[in-house]
């Protein structure tokens, strides 16, 4: 996994002055990452893609994708819009390998617990 890590990292470096090219503030992209172990126990990247698959083909990916998109919204979303319900936080798994110039993530209701807005009743 350090292995896996470095190259990530390095691929991001290799590419952040021209990703935001207009500097936009607050944006962010996704990108999947598919590596190949060899028979020598190497780790090759394949490629990086910048729409990667979110579908739940299976179990495993039914549990991997809605703890994927809580860290997501953790990291980009709640530092802009704060959120109303703070939850208490939860180890999904995930480890944020590279930190340049983010604000601190910040704590709300899990993408996976189903969303509930409260109804008020129209007063003539």
């Amino acid at each position: 996994m350090p292995r896996v890590k470095d190259i990530m990292i390095d691929s991001f470096l290799s590419v952040r002055k021209k990703m935001n090219p207009n500097s936009r503030k607050s944006c962010f992209e996704l990108f999947g990452f598919d590596f190949l172990l060899d028979e020598d126990f190497r780790i090759w990247l394949i490629e990086i893609n910048t729409n990667p698959f979110l579908g739940t083909p299976n179990k495993y990916m039914e549990e991997l994708v809605p703890k994927l998109m809580d860290d997501l919204l953790k990291i980009v979303v709640d530092p802009v819009f704060k959120p109303r319900i703070v939850t208490p936080d939860v180890d999904n798994g995930f480890e944020l390998i590279y930190k340049e110039g983010i604000q601190p993530i910040n704590l709300r209701r899990p993408f996976s617990q189903e969303l509930v807005y409260p109804v008020k009743a129209l007063t003539p």
